[in-house]
Formats: C-alpha cells, structure tokens, sequence
C-alpha cells in the first residue's frame, strides 16, 4: 500500500513537470523553468516615456506657417549644420534694369522733404490762403499750390492731404489752373491741401518721366509729406494723399513704402498689377513709349520703360520682376485705409482696375471702400461730383 501511494505521487509529480502548469504557494507563482535546445537571447524592454514633472513647463512644438493648427512639424535636437546657402530673401534680390521701381527698392530708400519756401501769395478764397511754395525732392525744386484755413490751427495742428494731379501734358501745364474745383472743396472743409506739381510740369524742374515705370513721381509725393511734417501748424501724423488717374498709382505705391500716409483716395486709378495694361488698356500716354526717335538730342525720359520690356518682356506677375513691381502683389505692406472711386463710363482709364484692386483689398483683409458711379466719366463730373467729393471729406476726417 505504501508503495503504491508512493508511486503515484511520483507519478504526479511527473506529469507537472511535463505539462509546464503553475504551482501556487501562497501568494507567490512558481513558473517551471523553460527547457529549450538554443541559449535564451535576453531583449531588452522598449524603454518607457519619462514623467513629466508637474511644474516643468514645456516649450510647444513650433508650427510651419505653411500648415494647419493640427499639422505640427517634429521637434529636432543637435541638428547638423547645413552647408547649402539659405534662398535670397527678396530684400537681397536686385535686378539690372529697373531696380528702382520694386517695392523694396523704394521701401529701403531714404527719402526727405525739406522747409517749405513761400514764393507768392495768391488772393485768399472763401475761407482759406492759398500761397505758390517750393520745397525739394531728390535735388530738384518741385513747385506747388498751399491753401491754409483762416481759422487758427486746432493744438495738433490742422489735418493736410497732399494732392497729386493725373497725366497732364507738361507743356500744358499749369500750377492755378488744373483741379481747382477739387482743391476748393477739400480746402473749405478745413484741410490744408497741398497740390504739387509733379518734377517737370510747371515750373517744377526734373524730367516727367511719368508714374508707372519710373519712381520718380512716387518720391515726389512722399517728399511733400516729408516737408509738410516740417511746418508747425501742421499736424504730422495726420496726413492724407489724393490721387486721380495716373496718380491713383503713385498713391498706392507712396502708401506701400511710407505708413505716414494715413489714408489715400484714388479717383478713376489705372491701379491693379501691370498686367491690367493688355486686359484693360489704357489711353494715359505716360504708360506708352513715345515714337519719337532715339536719336533726338532732347533725352526722353520714359526710354525707361522700353528697356524694361527689352529685359523681362511684357507685364507678367509669374515673372520675378513682375511681382517685385506690382502693388497688388506687394499689397501686404498696406497698412492703412484706402477709398477707392470710379465711374462704368470712364473711357480712359476702364473700371475694371478698380473692381479687381477692390477683390484684392477684400481678399487680404484691407480696410477699404469703393463706390462707383453709373456716369460722370474719367472726372467724375456733375452731377456725381459733389458725392463724391463729400464722400472723400468725410473718408479724410474719420482717418486722418
């Protein structure tokens, strides 16, 4: 009987080994060793994240502009140094020919007004002086009209506009006789206007090269702002600019390089990019090369423009070039308002520009406003003339 009991522990025992069961003893379990016929291979463990210690904080990932909220790039540590040299920002990019006329170019120039020269008073009007005065833009002496209320300046001193004219032949040209009506009706609402006569109209010296491949009106403008600051009875941060037609392009490019231009009106602007010119066309003769030959003796100031076409061919923004130039593509460096008015029946300079810079100011969030006319053509003559006029006072008191 002994034997038999001990035999089937034995037995028991045995059949344990082989079946590789867990004994229990206690709280603690015995795991039969593993009989294998290779030397066990020990891996190690996948090492687990650290804790984070609560009052650590974290820097956040840094996010590509090019991505959602969602899409952040990974965090690289000791990156290797990179031996390729990063692409040209487009401060470093210069071009041979015409350079001068990018928005950089004009953004890094140093431009300055001068004091303001009072040549000849002029016989006051219904409530304002007017004076011929002079001041200086690039070395040249640029001529203009000044109009000053009657009423004592106001402790800041009194809000200015500074008036830029559109293509007018300068042969014609004529400091008291262009834009009278519009100079009146800002001048008896008590702004100071400024009409200049752009370099080589009037008595004004330097060349008219024109305001679409040239800078050179653009410097004029700004100029003019500069020497305004200078007076005392001015106020400096309260200056406006108006332009009309060709001069609605200086306005915007003026406003792009100088945010002392705290608002801009643009009547009937031939202003978009530079391709509008073959959509739209237009008959403002500073855009097109005169057909006078090279030869002559007299330079001719928009030779200019020529050679731009000789070098980077017709407007086209996937060029380069094209972009350096363009407002509309360089739009980003507006920083203030700008009113925008246009006539369906102007038959110089087509609507068309202004409805497309009015998608783009909409587009990249500009303050901004628009008002066509069904008539009045390229002035905007009676009977839209007043509105519009009232409406470009009251768009120069709330913003200046």
């Amino acid at each position: 009987m002994v034997t038999t009991k001990k035999n089937l522990l034995l037995l028991f025992l045995f059949i344990l080994l082989i079946t590789g069961c867990q004994v229990g003893i206690g709280s603690e379990l015995i795991t039969p060793p593993t009989i294998g016929l290779f030397p066990t291979t020990t891996v190690s463990a996948t090492p687990t994240e650290p804790e984070v210690n609560p009052s650590q904080t974290l820097a956040p990932t840094p996010k590509s502009p090019l991505l959602d909220d969602n899409s952040n790039l990974p965090t690289q540590t000791d990156a290797p140094t990179s031996t390729i040299s990063p692409t040209p920002t487009a401060t470093e990019v210069v071009f041979n020919i015409g350079n001068e006329l990018t928005i950089e170019y004009l953004r890094d120039l140093e431009i300055s007004g001068s004091e303001i020269t009072f040549e000849e008073t002029l016989p006051d009007r219904s409530n304002y002086h007017q004076h011929l005065v002079s001041y200086l833009s690039e070395g040249n002496r640029i001529y203009g009209l000044l109009t000053i209320p009657f009423e004592e300046p106001p402790p800041a001193g009194y809000k200015a506009v500074v008036f830029n004219h559109g293509y007018i032949p300068p042969a014609t040209y004529q400091t008291i006789e262009r834009y009278t009506a519009y100079v009146d009706y800002l001048a008896r609402n008590g702004f100071v206007v400024f009409k200049i006569d752009l370099r080589g109209h009037g008595n004004s010296e330097g060349e008219p090269t024109g305001s679409y491949f040239s800078p050179a009106y653009t410097i004029d403008a700004i100029a003019a702002l500069k020497s305004l600051q200078k007076l005392d009875i001015i106020d400096p941060q309260g200056i406006g600019m108006w332009g009309h037609s060709m001069a609605g392009n200086l306005v915007l490019r003026a406003m792009l390089v100088e945010p002392d231009i705290k608002a801009g009106v643009i009547w009937a602007g031939a202003v978009y990019s530079y391709d509008d010119f073959a959509q739209y066309g237009i008959t403002d003769n500073t855009y097109r090369p005169p057909a006078t030959p090279e030869t002559q003796e007299t330079p001719d100031p928009r030779r200019s423009s020529r050679e731009i076409f000789d070098t980077y061919g017709r407007p086209d923004t996937q060029i380069e070039y094209w972009q350096a130039v363009s407002l509309t593509e360089n739009i980003e460096y507006l920083v203030n308002p700008l009113q925008l008015h246009h006539a369906q029946d102007d038959s110089v300079v087509n609507i068309g520009y202004s409805f497309d810079l009015a998608a783009v100011l909409q587009e990249n969030s500009k303050q901004y406003e628009f008002f066509s006319y069904e008539g009045g053509g390229h002035n905007l003559n009676s009977p839209y003339f007043n509105q519009a006029m009232q409406r470009t006072v009251e768009f120069f008191r709330d913003n200046l």
